[in-house]
C-alpha cells in the first residue's frame, strides 16, 4: 500500500503485516491490562474465600451443650448489662486423640484442668479474666452424662462438673456459683494449647528459680526464656515439686503466661499482619470447641476485634477469692463477702482494679487499722481511704515484663 505521495507504508516496507493505528493499540493494551487485573482480583478473592471456608470449617460446634443449656433456660441468670460479654474458657485434660494420649490413658472422661471466666465490658476498654480453682467446693446441679443418665445435684469439687456433664454442666455450675450469665464458651485441649503458642513463636517468661515437675514433663532452668509447645504446656500445668504444690500457685503462673501471650500478640503485629495472623487463626480454629454462636470465623473475629485494642494494663487477671476448705485443706472454698462483691461487679458491668498481692495485703491492713481507729498506715499499704472502685489481688498483661 502507498500513501498519497506513492511512498510505501512503513509496516509493509518492513515486510510485516499491517499494524493497527496507535489509538487502537492503546485500547488493546488497556483491555489486556484490565483483563489481567480482573483475573488477579478474582484469583485473590477466590483464594480469600477458600481460606475463609477452610478456617471456618476448622471450628468444632458444641451443639450438645447448647441443647442442654436450652433445656434449663428458665433457671439461668438473665443478662444484666447490655453489650457486655462473659466467655467461659475451659482447658480440658482430655487424653483422647494422638495429640493428648501421651499424657496418660484415655479413660473416656475428661476434667476441666483450667477454667477462666472472661468478662468483656460493653465499652471494650478493659478485660477481666477470673480463674476458678479446680478444687473449689461448690454446688453442682444435676447434669446429663455422656451415657444419657443424669447425676444427682450435689456439693462437690468444681472440676467434677466437666467430667460428669461437659461444658454445659460446667457453665450451669459457674452460673449458680456467680449469678453471672455465660454468653459463650470455648474448650481447648492440651494439643490445641501447644499449637496456638507455637503459632505466635512462643511466649517469653522469666523464672527466679529452676522448675522441675516430672508429672508435667517439665525441666526449666532459671532466667529468661521463650517457651514453646511442650514446655509451655508444662509451665501452665506444673503443680508438684515446686513451691507449696498448690493449685493457687499454678493459677498464678497461668495468669502470668496468658498476660505475656496477650502482650506478645498485641506487640508484634500478629493481628495486623496476614502472614502472622493466618497461622494463629488456623491453630486457634483447629483447637477450639465453642457454642454455636461463636462457632464461625466471623464470630471469633468479632470477639477478637472487640479486644485487640485494649491496653495491656487494662487486661486484668485474678483468682476468685478463696481459702482452704475448712473440712479438707486440700480443697478450696470462697471467701465472703469478697467473692460476692467480685461477682456483683461483673454482673453489673462495673469496673474493678487489681494490684499485686503484696500491695493488696497492705491495703487490707490499712483498712483494718482504720476500722480499729489507728491512723498509722502499714509500710506496704497506701495509707489512703478505701477506694470507691474495689481492688483485688491480681496482675495485668502490662505487668508481665521480663526484666
Amino acid at each position: 500500500m502507498t500513501d498519497s505521495a506513492g511512498i510505501p507504508d512503513a509496516t509493509e516496507a518492513a515486510g510485516g503485516s499491517p499494524q493497527p493505528p496507535r489509538g487502537r493499540r492503546r485500547r488493546l493494551l488497556l483491555r489486556w491490562a484490565g483483563a489481567g487485573i480482573s483475573l488477579l482480583v478474582l484469583a485473590g478473592a477466590g483464594t480469600g474465600w477458600w481460606l475463609y471456608r477452610k478456617l471456618d470449617a476448622n471450628i468444632t460446634e458444641d451443639t450438645s451443650a447448647a441443647s442442654e443449656l436450652e433445656r434449663f433456660e428458665r433457671e439461668r441468670p438473665t443478662p444484666v448489662a447490655g453489650g457486655s460479654r462473659n466467655i467461659l474458657l475451659i482447658g480440658s485434660d482430655s487424653r483422647s486423640g494422638p495429640a493428648n494420649s501421651r499424657y496418660g490413658r484415655d479413660g473416656g472422661a475428661e476434667r476441666s484442668d483450667t477454667v477462666i471466666l472472661l468478662h468483656l465490658p460493653a465499652d471494650r476498654r478493659s478485660a477481666t479474666a477470673v480463674s476458678i480453682p479446680r478444687d473449689l467446693m461448690t454446688n453442682v446441679p444435676s447434669c446429663l452424662m455422656p451415657d444419657g443418665s443424669r447425676t444427682a445435684a450435689q456439693f462437690a469439687q468444681f472440676n467434677w462438673a466437666f467430667q460428669w456433664g461437659g461444658a454445659a454442666c460446667t457453665i450451669r455450675t459457674v452460673e449458680k456459683l456467680t449469678g453471672i450469665r455465660i454468653d459463650h464458651h470455648m474448650v481447648v485441649d492440651f494439643g490445641g494449647f501447644k499449637k496456638m503458642v507455637n503459632a505466635v513463636g512462643g511466649v517469653e517468661v522469666c523464672l527466679k528459680q529452676p522448675m522441675i515437675d516430672p508429672e508435667a514433663r517439665l525441666r526449666l532452668p532459671a532466667g529468661r526464656q521463650t517457651l514453646r509447645g511442650e514446655q509451655a504446656l508444662g509451665f501452665v500445668r506444673a503443680r508438684y515439686g515446686m513451691g507449696d504444690g498448690s493449685d493457687t500457685e499454678r493459677m498464678d503462673r497461668q495468669q502470668q503466661f496468658l498476660g505475656a501471650l496477650v502482650k506478645k500478640v498485641q506487640g508484634n503485629g500478629v493481628l495486623l499482619n496476614p502472614g502472622r495472623l493466618y497461622p494463629l487463626l488456623d491453630a486457634a480454629t483447629r483447637s477450639v470447641t465453642t457454642d454455636p454462636k461463636l462457632a464461625s470465623l466471623r464470630g471469633l473475629y468479632e470477639l477478637v476485634r472487640g479486644i485487640r485494642d485494649i491496653p495491656t494494663d487494662q487486661v486484668k487477671f485474678l483468682t476468685v477469692p478463696r481459702r482452704p476448705y475448712a473440712a479438707n485443706p486440700n480443697r478450696d472454698e470462697l471467701v465472703q463477702p469478697d467473692a460476692a462483691r467480685l461477682f456483683q461487679r461483673l454482673r453489673a458491668d462495673q469496673p474493678l482494679t487489681v494490684v499485686p498481692p503484696a500491695e493488696a495485703e497492705g491495703r487490707e491492713r490499712d483498712a483494718a487499722r482504720a476500722e480499729a481507729g489507728s491512723a498509722e498506715p502499714s509500710p506496704a499499704g497506701t495509707g489512703t481511704a478505701p477506694e470507691s472502685v474495689p481492688t483485688f489481688p491480681g496482675t495485668t498483661a502490662g505487668m508481665t515484663d521480663c526484666r
